[in-house]
């Protein structure tokens, strides 16, 4: 027992000295570190047990399948071994254009548009760049074939004929749209104007109507997939555009990625509201243009905003702590901001209350209207053309016509008479002169005279049958021969109560007031509004003042008033490194209470030179009475000098405010009151226009005037008095239009056609005989559909003519049509089409990023966009258009402009217009027409259409 106890004693003993000598040397962790090494072994072993028999497995399945499978072919062998090899890198050419400043620019597009647009996405599926290099040269193989085919077309026709007439087209529907909804009084509604748009859209296409895609975002997708893939078509080399991948992949990124992002983008209100102010920005601001787009608006949220913005800078003004000269300063923009906050509560109230009234019915109750002599109304454009419009009505067409028609046969007559005395001189032969004068002569008396005439002229018999025994005698004819009767029919013209007294009691008299910017609004003091502002409407003449309420023009035909006006002193101004004299005229006005009002205002010898200019137009008889002190080129700073010239500058306004010089010209008193108001003085004249004054004024005064409007026509005696003698001897249905025809040269109207010419696009009413002249087409086709001249009559469209036709003529004699090429030219050039490359670039990828799309903007910030935009619209208009077409007519044209751009889908309809004429010009041999009539199938308008059309014309 004793032995065994020791014997165990000894094992435990010896053991746990190994165990204790184990830890002693390796540690404590020991036990651990003898665990891993024992998993490891025994890991590994099993880890090679399984790779044995992988290997064995393989080697045998091997062996199975050389055993029971035929050999391999050696194609697919030699194919397998290509695909082993190392993919070639392909080579991309860089040259697109043929152009090195077009090329580099565009690379760099590419390279951006490739990196933003696919490899942030590309790179998460596959490491290969094969397929970006593959997609990089299919781009740009498509841009070498877009810029291929662009340097085969010639861009003229598209530019002056194509582009103005889509945008004229584009125009004319929307004015129908307007013309209905106004029938229905339900212009204001925006969802109705779309409909009623594209309601006239397919009137005027007939067979095509781009409802669908400018309404509904799923068929506009639609139509632009449709569209990319007949591009990529024609642009891809037939091995990418057969690959369906490769198509697709490139028609989604056109489709969606570029094409509809750039149509949002063109087509949203704001950004072309932004635009346009952008365009026009180095334009002054136009306080006159702002109060006048303030007092024509009918938007409340347009009004709210310029309100809020106002009492904004109200609440800043009032917080600012100044002293001293700045108070004065800050008080007069205070007054400023209170009065356009007070306008535009004022035209809000009258929006929601329904008291809006239109001006001219107003104006018709006023029992002081402007009165503008019959004399003046022969020789102004847009007076003749009430007048001419309201003796049409009244049956009395003959006797204006004659009167006109012997204006322009005297004219005429001297003119052509002073040729043949100075070929006499000369030596050399004039021709049948005289006996061309007798035939024309003749053709008048027949036409308005004698008994054949329909409708004659009633005058007394005694005089025309003397008039006919002269004709008949007289071999020789004088430019006088008609003097006699036409004063008699001026005569009764003017005093007898059908013609001009009936005439300044209608409604046409006072719309020839508006046109003519002397119509004043009445004041709405002492309505329910309780407002107490006076609201004028006489245009430039009498504009609210920022330091008033009250304007000056509301008392211009009081003649208790009285004005006298004197320069008290003068000074030298340097303005941005410009010295001019600057004159301070002190103004008094005595009101009929006995009370004095007084102010100064500040004017240039230039608003004087300006100021001239415009009262003698429009009162020739006072050139040779008001004679304005010239101008000194050098030594114009000069003390002395300035002094001479403050002293014939009151000499001269001292005769102008003459009572018996405005007792003699009533009219004159708008001028001189909107001259001497203390405000920015608005010149009528460019610097040009008074450096220019001795060609302009000729010029201008022969659009007002009959006698120089005929001197200045072109044409011969041989040609032009045989066409008078021709056409005044026919009898026409429609006097009016012989006469155009046979004096005036008024291209003849097209003939009768089955459709209506408002139902048809602008082009269609073009005549190419008419006038080969493109930039003269091109001006009466947009003046056409902006100012909707053609609802007047054909007067104003020959004077228009006229003017353009001389005014080009004397800028560019006969090579109009070369400047055009070559503008063109300069427009596609390398260098220029490269600038628009950087823009773009520039743009999309500011310093190589790419922009962030801008949120959207604040409702008032857009709606005062609005505002300025119509402001700048309206300010850069010149005065010369409102005197060539009426002022009226001018503003409602620009607005009508601006309010087309108002409307999304219709925008859209515009950009979709362009393309597809863009797409035609591109591809002119390509069936693109007849595509894009089967892309717009869709729309129900069409079919509707189409539905009515077969049953209005059953077939036989």
């Amino acid at each position: 027992i004793s032995k065994g106890c020791i014997a165990s004693l000894s094992v435990w003993g010896w053991g746990g000295l190994g165990v204790v000598l184990f830890l002693i040397t390796f540690g404590p962790f020991a036990v651990f570190y003898l665990a891993f090494y024992i998993f490891c072994f025994v890991g590994g072993g099993f880890a090679v047990t399984l790779l044995f028999g992988k290997t064995n497995s393989e080697r045998h399945l091997e062996r199975c399948e050389h055993s029971y499978l035929p050999a391999t072919q050696t194609g697919i062998l030699k194919t397998l071994e290509e695909m082993r090899l190392e993919p070639k890198p392909i080579q991309i050419d860089r040259r697109l254009t043929g152009s090195n400043y077009i090329d580099e620019p565009l690379q760099q597009v590419i390279q951006f548009a490739l990196r933003d647009y696919i490899q942030y996405w590309y790179y998460t599926l596959s490491e290969d760049d094969s397929f970006l290099l593959e997609i990089r040269q299919t781009v740009q193989n498509a841009l070498v074939q877009f810029s291929t085919r662009s340097k085969e077309v010639d861009w003229q026709p598209y530019l002056t004929t194509r582009l103005v007439d889509d945008f004229a087209t584009h125009l004319r529907v929307f004015r129908k749209a307007q013309d209905r909804l106004e029938d229905s009084k339900q212009r204001d509604l925006s969802e109705e104007m779309v409909e009623s748009f594209f309601e006239a859209e397919v009137e005027m296409e007939r067979n095509i109507c781009r409802d669908v895609v400018c309404t509904s975002l799923k068929d506009e997708e639609g139509f632009l997939r449709d569209l990319c893939e007949v591009l990529l078509y024609l642009l891809l080399p037939p091995g990418d555009f057969h690959n369906k991948n490769m198509r697709y992949f490139l028609r989604e990124i056109l489709a969606r990625g570029v094409l509809l992002p750039l149509v949002n983008q063109l087509s949203d209100p704001d950004y072309i509201n932004q635009f346009v102010i952008w365009m026009i920005r180095d334009s002054s601001c136009n306080y006159e243009a702002f109060m006048n787009i303030l007092k024509l608006t009918d938007r409340v949220s347009e009004l709210e905003a310029v309100k809020d913005k106002a009492l904004e800078e109200l609440q800043y003004l009032r917080s600012l702590d100044t002293a001293g000269d700045d108070i004065n300063v800050i008080k007069n923009q205070i007054n400023s901001l209170m009065f356009v906050k007070k306008v535009c509560e004022t035209r809000i109230q009258r929006l929601q209350s329904g008291k809006e009234v239109d001006a001219l019915k107003l104006a018709a109750n006023l029992g002081k209207l402007c009165i503008i002599p019959l004399e003046h109304i022969l020789v102004h454009n847009i007076a003749l053309q009430f007048f001419m419009d309201y003796m049409l009505v009244a049956g009395a067409q003959a006797e204006l016509f004659f009167w006109l028609t012997v204006e322009g046969y005297r004219v005429t007559a001297q003119q052509q008479l002073e040729v043949m005395e100075g070929w006499q001189k000369d030596g050399r032969k004039g021709g049948d002169t005289k006996g061309l004068l007798k035939a024309a002569a003749l053709g008048v008396y027949e036409q308005y005279l004698s008994d054949k005439a329909s409708p004659r002229v009633q005058v007394d018999e005694a005089s025309v049958l003397q008039l006919g025994e002269k004709l008949q005698k007289d071999s020789d004819p004088t430019p006088e021969i008609f003097d006699d009767i036409q004063t008699k029919v001026y005569d009764m013209m003017l005093r007898d109560e059908r013609f001009y007294p009936s005439f300044r009691q209608s409604p046409l008299y006072i719309r020839m007031l508006a046109e003519l910017d002397m119509l004043k609004e009445p004041s709405y003091r002492g309505s329910d509004d309780g407002d107490g502002v006076s609201l004028v409407l006489i245009g430039c003449f009498s504009l609210l003042c920022l330091q008033s309420l009250d304007d000056l023009s509301n008392s211009c035909h009081d003649d208790n008033i009285q004005l006298h006006a004197f320069i008290s002193d003068t000074g030298v101004c340097n303005d941005h490194g410009k010295t001019y004299a600057l004159y301070a005229i002190t103004v008094l006005r005595r009101n009929h209470d006995g009370s004095e009002d007084s102010w100064k205002t500040y004017r240039r010898y230039s608003d004087f030179h300006d100021f001239h200019m415009r009262i003698t137009e429009q009162f020739e008889n006072l050139t040779a009475i008001l004679k304005l002190p010239g101008k000194k080129t050098f030594n114009n700073m000069d003390r002395d000098f300035l002094e001479r010239r403050k002293k014939d500058l009151n000499s001269y306004l001292q005769l102008l405010l003459n009572p018996e010089m405005m007792k003699a010209c009533p009219t004159l008193v708008h001028y001189v009151y909107d001259f001497l108001e203390n405000k920015q003085y608005s010149k009528g004249k460019g610097d040009f226009a008074r450096k220019m004054d001795t060609f302009v004024n000729p010029l201008r005064s022969s659009m007002r005037n009959v006698s120089n409007a005929v001197k200045g026509l072109p044409d011969s005696l041989a040609g032009g008095m045989n066409k008078a003698a021709d056409n005044m001897g026919r009898m026409s249905e429609k006097l009016g239009q012989d006469i155009k025809q046979a004096v005036f040269k008024v291209p003849p109207m097209l003939p009768k056609s089955d459709f209506d010419p408002e139902h048809c696009r602008v082009s269609a009413q073009l005549d190419d005989n008419v006038d080969d002249n493109i930039p003269l087409r091109v001006m009466l086709l947009l003046m056409d559909e902006v100012f909707d001249l053609k609802e007047r009559n054909q007067w104003l469209r020959r004077n228009i003519k006229n003017l353009l036709q001389q005014l080009i003529r004397a800028t560019y004699g006969d090579t109009i049509n070369r400047k055009i090429v070559d503008h063109v030219d300069f427009m596609t050039a390398p260098e220029q089409v490269a600038d628009y490359v950087k823009k773009f670039r520039d743009s999309y990828w500011p310093n190589g990023i790419l922009a962030e799309s801008p949120p959207r903007r604040d409702k008032n910030i857009r709606m005062r966009t609005r505002v300025a935009a119509k402001t700048n619209l309206l300010g850069i208009m010149p005065d010369e258009l409102k005197h060539i077409i009426g002022a009226d007519t001018t503003r409602k044209g620009i607005l009508r402009v601006f309010d087309m751009f108002q409307h999304g889908p219709m925008n859209r309809r515009l950009v979709y217009v362009l393309l597809e004429g863009f797409l035609e010009t591109m591809f002119p041999h390509y069936k693109f027409p007849e595509l894009f009539v089967k892309l717009h199938s869709r729309s129900p308008r069409t079919a509707r259409y189409t539905q009515k059309g077969k049953s209005t014309f059953p077939k036989r």
